[in-house]
């Protein structure tokens, strides 16, 4: 069971026992700080852990698994503060001098980085625990306050979070197949699909027919099947664990979609057992 209040772009989560990981791509820059309990982040390549009275950022359009998990006996209970882009123009125009002044700062592209303890972070959220209590409402303009305090503490932790946050230029197109080809098991709309390549819909449609003739939908069924293919074939892979590693939500329909796309079911790859 878990409980999640949302006000105003803060989120307080609570967990009453250890839930299944869940993928989060945050559209947006967030710092997550946990109370209690543990959380681990795995992005593919590397997992970090994030315990009581630790704070992580997480980069805005990064795929990462949560694990929310109790620790020591406490469950999970932490804080998620997002910062929107409307946000961040906003907080760009009121810091644009303290910019000016930082002098030329080199660029980074951070992936999920666990923040240096410091007195800002800590009396940041120890201001905010009292409104895990839900009938403790906190105001709109309160909520804001403490979304500005918590940037101001990114931009005091590392001055390159200056030329990381407040950097709205439009998004360099990322190859098509390539993003597809490293993510098809994930489940994505079309829009998501448009936003992580750097497009809009329209033009994310208009690109995809120069590379493929078939539909992003069938290309990414085509290819999830392939890839079950290969691991039952030649890394005799049980067909139980394929399916949902691939990105089916469950066996039959990928018997279903397998059998239409080679002609026999995939159990027939599966060698006999030797006598």
């Amino acid at each position: 069971m878990k409980v999640i209040f949302n006000y105003q772009n803060v989120f307080f989560s609570f967990f009453y026992d250890d839930a299944d990981a869940c993928v989060h791509r945050s559209r947006e820059y967030a710092m997550n700080y946990v109370l209690s309990g543990e959380m681990v982040l795995d992005d593919g390549s590397r997992q970090v852990h994030v315990g009581k009275g630790e704070c992580v950022f997480i980069p805005r359009d990064h795929r990462v698994t949560m694990y929310k998990n109790t620790c020591h006996g406490e469950q999970y209970c932490g804080i998620y503060l997002c910062f929107t882009r409307p946000f961040l123009r906003e907080m760009y125009g009121k810091y644009a001098l303290q910019k000016d002044r930082a002098g030329k700062t080199e660029k980074f592209t951070p992936g999920v980085m666990k923040l240096p303890p410091s007195a800002e972070i800590e009396s940041l959220f120890a201001s905010m625990t009292p409104y895990f209590n839900p009938e403790v409402k906190p105001q709109d303009d309160v909520m804001r306050l403490k979304l500005e305090e918590g940037l101001l503490a990114l931009l005091h932790t590392d001055r390159c979070f200056m030329t990381v946050l407040f950097d709205f230029s439009t998004p360099w197109k990322m190859d098509i197949l390539d993003f597809m080809n490293r993510n098809y098991m994930y489940e994505f709309s079309l829009e998501e699909l448009a936003h992580y390549t750097g497009r809009s819909l329209a033009t994310f449609k208009r690109d995809f027919k120069k590379v493929s003739d078939l539909t992003p939908e069938k290309w990414l069924i085509r290819k999830r099947l392939e890839v079950a293919y290969r691991l039952i074939k030649e890394e005799h892979r049980k067909v139980v664990e394929v399916y949902a590693e691939v990105g089916f939500k469950n066996p039959s329909h990928f018997s279903t979609a397998f059998k239409k796309q080679y002609g026999i079911p995939p159990t027939a790859l599966v060698p006999p057992l030797p006598v």
